[in-house]
């Protein structure tokens, strides 16, 4: 299906964010706001939404490193010391991202696309699972439906913590992996139990599975976890948002 691709300005009280816009020719019928994971909005990041509107959403990503520059984003390469130089970046930039600026991004990127009424579906890779929670917790009229896909940062030990609310949100499906040692399934043990009593929330553990494990171009990419995700979170958007 072809799609269209632009770049749409939104202000912030921060300064000016990029939002990645995809959708197919014509306009899609259900609408996505994805949360990017720490190493931001790159090609893999890009090629994953052109697949979500090449299926007939119209899709949506906020730059949430706009302090930091305009599209910062970051690909594994072959070459050793360059990631490794990168990944200090990412956290240093990590180190100084909090939920009140997501949630002034998150609102930005939705006046700045005019998504000013009606349900939509949100996807979070990694730091992004977080906010998938609050934009449910927060607005559940708007977003009714969501997927976690290698999950970060789902508990804390502040009332904020997303584990103190779950009662609280929609539909939502949840990736992790026995491998993932950047942010375990211990690491989010009270998020799961907390979950565990709600027949909303889908939590599927993938044997073998490491963090990241969505992205072809990555070590850690695991094709089952990767492919069971896309059709769990399209069925699930498919299902409920009208």
């Amino acid at each position: 299906m072809p799609i269209t691709e632009h770049i749409i300005d939104a202000d912030t009280a921060d300064g000016s964010m990029a939002v990645v816009h995809k959708a197919p020719e014509g306009g899609g019928t259900k609408r996505v706001l994805i949360f990017m994971d720490a190493p931001g909005i790159r090609p893999s990041l890009h090629t994953f939404a052109a697949r979500l509107a090449g299926s007939g959403y119209e899709v949506a990503i906020p730059d949430l490193w706009h302090r930091h520059g305009r599209m910062v984003g970051f690909d594994p390469i072959d070459d050793a010391e360059t990631n490794q130089a990168n990944r200090a970046k990412i956290m240093a930039m990590l180190a100084t991202l909090d939920d009140d600026q997501v949630q002034m991004d998150r609102d930005a990127a939705l006046a700045a696309l005019g998504w000013d009424d009606g349900p939509i579906g949100t996807i979070g890779f990694c730091l992004g699972a977080r906010y998938v929670h609050k934009a449910m917790q927060e607005l559940p009229e708007r977003f009714p439906a969501g997927a976690m896909w290698h999950p970060s940062f789902l508990t804390d030990d502040t009332d904020a913590s997303p584990h103190l609310s779950v009662g609280e949100i929609g539909e939502l499906w949840v990736g992790i992996g026995t491998a993932d040692q950047v942010q375990s399934i211990e690491m989010h043990q009270r998020y799961f139990d907390a979950a565990a009593g709600f027949d909303n929330i889908t939590v599927r553990i993938f044997d073998g599975a490491d963090h990241g494990y969505t992205w072809p171009i990555s070590p850690s990419y695991h094709k089952e976890a990767a492919t069971v995700g896309w059709a769990a979170t399209t069925d699930l958007f498919e299902r409920v948002l009208p």
